[in-house]
């Protein structure tokens, strides 16, 4: 293996955060080098939001939006580093641009517009990117630097940036961050899977299995948390961004309660239905606001489809405190084959707030996925990677 190359700042991974950093601490002055383990950088950023890349939130408010043990952890950087100021770097870099909804900025045109830009950034700012680097091992060194080794070769670097994200898609995911925090005894709080699809159970796949493609619009809800958006039906389980939402709440052995009427009391809906019309059947009244496929599975599964005269009132009420009320236990998740972001990770009072830096390992620093941070769907995970990233690197 050759000798070390020397340089100011190693960063390891040319995600997000990792590019965000290098451009930062570019533009300081230091000598900086990106190693990328797979063949370009961004990898996640090209695939997300289906290739138009939800690039940041304009509501995004570190108090509400974000997961972690330390609540209050996020809360510095996304003040120094606003959505208002990557917005900023968007338009100045002439990126078209548009709302989708709740405040989600999706490109106009493609995701690769936001990797050109980063890249093109990442020029001026004087930062190497080396890419088919999978770095081995970080191995902190008494002359106040780090060796970082890749199977081909060594670098080294006077301070080194864990920006290797968490194990989320894993064909371009690495275990790198949370493997170098226990090899440096760091406190690492158990990653998983998080803003995933949740499976069926074995009795509900035989029930539900046939509703595959059907989305409604719906309020999940799991320990004290509510989402209003719409599920989707598949083959495996339930999927669509209220049940992405309400997964990073949802823990083994709870259930996901689901209103599939979101807009109405169902009970008093239907009471009133009977009043108006007794002679209408209740498939009938129920298609009005249901998936029809859904609501012929649920006769003879959740009840019969009689007139609505037939039933008396108190079955009624019971059958619309289903539909506000359908208690789902999922019988797991997709894992990380699907999952968009990793829950969990180096627990953040290992790290200074101000400037990401290890405190037990000084020199060190973690952004990113890589850390106990994990935003809501919808653009919170980027704008936590540009302002982790971008206040890490000021601090140098």
């Amino acid at each position: 293996m050759s000798s070390p190359s020397n340089y100011d700042v190693i960063i390891v991974g040319g995600g997000a955060s990792g590019l965000m950093c290098a451009i930062s601490a570019g533009y300081r002055g230091l000598r900086v080098l990106v190693l990328e383990q797979g063949p370009k950088v961004g990898l996640k950023i090209l695939v997300s939001g289906g290739g138009r890349c939800n690039f940041t939130n304009v509501f995004a408010d570190p108090r509400e939006h974000y997961l972690s043990q330390n609540p209050n952890f996020c809360i510095s950087a996304m003040k120094r580093f606003s959505p208002a100021d990557f917005i900023q770097m968007v338009e100045t870099a002439g990126i078209d641009y548009h709302e989708k909804k709740l405040g989600q900025l999706f490109c106009d045109h493609s995701a690769k517009d936001i990797v050109a830009m980063l890249l093109e950034q990442c020029s001026y700012a004087g930062v190497e990117i080396r890419l088919r680097q999978a770095v081995q091992s970080i191995s902190p060194k008494e002359s106040q630097s780090f060796v970082v080794a890749t199977d081909e070769r060594q670098y080294r670097g006077t301070k080194v940036v864990i920006a290797a994200g968490g194990l989320s898609m894993p064909k371009i995911a690495s275990d790198l961050a949370f493997r170098t925090a226990k090899e440096l005894g760091l406190k690492l709080n158990p990653p998983r899977a998080a803003l995933v699809p949740l499976t069926w159970n074995s009795s509900d796949k035989s029930r539900y299995g046939s509703l595959s493609g059907i989305s409604t619009e719906v309020i999940a809800s799991c320990q004290g948390h509510s989402f209003r958006e719409n599920l989707l039906f598949t083959h495996r389980g339930l999927s669509g961004p209220a049940i992405l939402q309400i997964s990073s709440f949802w823990r083994e052995g709870l259930t996901v309660d689901i209103n599939l009427l979101p807009d109405c009391d169902a009970g008093a809906w239907l009471l009133d239905a009977r009043e108006r019309n007794p002679q209408q059947r209740l498939m009938t009244v129920l298609k009005t606001q249901l998936p029809n496929r859904l609501v012929d599975l649920m006769f003879g599964t959740w009840f019969d489809d009689q007139k609505i005269g037939s039933f008396s009132p108190p079955e009624l009420r019971a059958i619309g405190e289903r539909l506000n009320d359908w208690s789902f236990m999922p019988g797991g998740s997709e894992g990380y084959r699907t999952a968009e972001v990793t829950l969990g990770g180096i627990d953040t009072d290992e790290v200074s707030s101000k400037t990401f830096e290890l405190k037990r390992v000084p020199g060190m620093f973690a952004i990113g996925e890589a850390l106990d941070v994990t935003g809501w769907l919808g653009g919170y995970n980027f704008q936590w990677a540009w302002a982790s990233g971008w206040c890490c690197g000021q601090h140098l």
